[in-house]
């Protein structure tokens, strides 16, 4: 009698982690097939349903699209290209070859300022370079989105446009090209 007891309380005991389990598990799935072992990929269910925030302001979207203000005299009269840039960061690495040729196709035209944020020490003294240069506020809330490169309007402080992580230089001319058009 003992026996069946603990049998028939152990079983219940295991279903009913596994019914927990499967509730806290968002990847488990719910009509009893197996779960996703890591080789194969099941599709969102969620995919196909509209996104109810979509149509909605970004409450952040103002703030992201300028620098905080003004820029320094040193970088008035032309585009800013400000690089938040790391060492160890393959994204860093993946387009410094398309900022190297526009920092050669606009060295007289355009300024370029890197915010190096490697490290600790780096990323004070970068800091105290962007405050100087207007770009303090920027730097606060990009320091942990290496490979993001903005063009900023240094008369407005206003972000042109923002890139992540983008090696098409096209993308880059394209905007640089109207900004220098309108001086």
């Amino acid at each position: 009698m003992k026996i069946q007891y603990f049998s028939v309380l152990a079983i219940v005991s295991i279903l009913s982690l596994g019914a927990i389990a499967s509730c806290s598990n968002p990847n488990a799935a719910t009509n009893n097939t197996p779960t996703n072992t890591g080789t194969e990929v099941k599709a969102n269910p969620c995919a196909s349903k509209a996104n109810p925030c979509a149509s909605k302001a970004n409450p952040c979207a103002s703030k992201a699209k300028s620098v905080g203000g003004p820029l320094a005299k040193e970088l008035q009269g032309k585009p800013v290209v400000v690089d938040v840039f790391a060492s160890w960061c393959p994204g860093c690495q993946n387009i410094a070859p398309t900022l190297s040729q526009l920092k050669q196709e606009y060295s007289d035209k355009v300024n370029f300022v890197v915010l190096d944020v490697t490290d600790q020490g780096k990323l004070q003294e970068t800091a105290a370079n962007a405050k100087k240069l207007g770009l303090g506020q920027f730097l606060e809330t990009t320091k942990s989105q290496t490979s993001t490169v903005a063009i900023v309007d240094p008369a407005t402080g206003n972000i042109l446009a923002m890139f992540k992580n983008n090696p098409n230089k096209a993308d880059y001319t394209k905007i640089l090209d109207a900004a220098l058009a309108k001086n």
